[in-house]
């Protein structure tokens, strides 16, 4: 349990960095942003996986496989996109 969780954080921290480059956008968040941004993503990603039906990213317990590598990029993507959304909002209010 303790294994899968911090393969996990580990697996959503690459996920971030990686939505980092394919989320364009300033969100002013910076790397450590978009990587606490994967961590909550590869989370967000692994259930939405799971709730669908998509393969099962948690596959081999604490083993990252394919699709949990997927699961968690994508999680990562809606997750930046959505606080990107919001924190765009904000910054171009405030710049006004």
């Amino acid at each position: 349990m303790i294994m899968n969780i911090l393969a996990w954080l580990v697996l959503g921290a690459i996920a971030g960095y990686i939505a980092g480059f394919l989320v364009k956008g300033d969100e002013g968040l910076g790397v450590i942003g978009h990587i606490v941004l994967g961590i909550v993503g590869a989370f967000v990603g692994g259930f939405i996986f799971q709730a669908l039906g998509i393969g099962n990213p948690r596959a081999g317990g604490d083993n990252i496989n394919l699709m949990s590598i997927i699961a968690a990029v994508i999680g990562a993507v809606i997750v930046t996109l959505i606080v990107g959304f919001f924190m765009g909002n904000r910054r171009s209010r405030g710049a006004v």
